[in-house]
């Protein structure tokens, strides 16, 4: 039977996805989404990266929980 989705879940899913593309971009077209949205370097532009980066790590322990049962 399918779990249902919790908010953080689903913050963490929408935060992943967003680094994915955006690391996507630099691979394919040499350009970074976050930087030209919210400056490269910019305080704001680091704190979506440690978003992404603690939204990566809740996806990670999620799923190894999940891969446990």
């Amino acid at each position: 039977m399918a779990e249902k989705m919790g908010s953080l879940d689903l913050a963490s899913w929408v935060l992943t996805t967003i680094g994915a593309l955006n690391w996507g971009l630099v691979g394919a077209l040499n350009w970074n989404l976050v930087d030209a949205l919210l400056g490269a370097g910019s305080m704001l532009s680091r704190v979506v990266y440690v978003l992404v980066g603690l939204g990566g790590l809740w996806s990670l322990v999620h799923m190894l929980k999940w891969a446990m049962k």
